[in-house]
């Protein structure tokens, strides 16, 4: 294979979840750069189809507005992408949510939600995909990537219990999901993003300069430092990685431990 397309998409079909804003946008932006199709999916269809627009600039990505919380969702999901594509050479498992409160007040409500769209949603997606990923990879390896923390790594100092118990299982489950799908020719590996500007992580947007003093690498993380690790993660250059959780986080992780 000639090295200098090691990192090239060109062609290859991409759905990015979460992709209208934060960790999800930046993502999506860096495989449209990279020569991918993108289709971006998220639950509010006016910022879904806004960033779509923008991200238009860049290749070809198309807004697919849905909640894939639930099952109803995903199979709408599927059955629309399949209208349109044969096959799918990427997925992305961004969407997610979090909750923080009291360990004496936490709600059972916050834990569900969390660990519903956090955890059981890229598992389900996964294999409602499966069909279009094992059609991608009779031609090369198809790539899952599914976003995980930090916070799922080591102990954050907030009381996010759901968050970081669905970010732990996000990494388990990444890799059970990876020896089975990777006889089909699917390559399933993780992200585990440190601090980086979204409206999930607000300290991180809004306080940047405070933020980046608590990490070893002085600064939060910019898009193109997410964007690298997706596109490496879905490009030949990551074919015989498989199952791993890729840590971006300027030695955070490290720090706390």
């Amino acid at each position: 294979m000639n090295t200098s397309e090691l990192f090239s998409l060109k062609d290859r079909v991409a759905l990015v979840t979460g992709g209208s804003r934060g960790i999800g946008r930046m993502i999506a932006k860096g495989l449209l750069c990279q020569g991918a199709r993108v289709y971006i999916t998220a639950r509010k269809a006016a910022a879904c189809d806004a960033t779509a627009q923008e991200l238009s600039a860049f290749g070809t990505c198309i807004s697919m507005p849905l909640d894939v919380s639930h099952q109803e969702g995903i199979q709408e999901l599927v059955k629309r992408l399949s209208e349109k594509e044969k096959h799918l050479n990427i997925l992305v498992n961004n969407a997610g949510a979090a909750w923080a409160a009291p360990f004496d007040e936490f709600p059972e409500n916050g834990w569900d939600k969390v660990v519903d769209l956090n955890m059981k949603t890229p598992f389900f997606l996964t294999q409602a995909l499966a069909p279009l990923l094992r059609q991608a990879a009779k031609n090369h390896m198809a790539k899952v990537i599914n976003i995980a923390s930090i916070d799922g790594i080591s102990v954050n100092p907030w009381e996010t219990y759901s968050y970081a118990a669905s970010k732990a299982g996000v990494i388990h489950l990444t890799k059970r999901m990876s020896l089975e799908m990777i006889k089909d020719g699917i390559c399933v590996n993780a992200i585990a993003p440190g601090a980086f500007a979204s409206e999930m992580n607000r300290e991180a947007r809004d306080h940047g300069d405070t933020t980046a003093q608590t990490i070893p690498a002085r600064r939060i993380g910019k898009d193109e430092d997410m964007a690298a690790a997706a596109i490496y993660l879905s490009s030949n250059a990551s074919d015989y990685v498989v199952g791993h959780t890729l840590v971006v986080d300027g030695a955070v992780t490290l720090a706390r431990g």
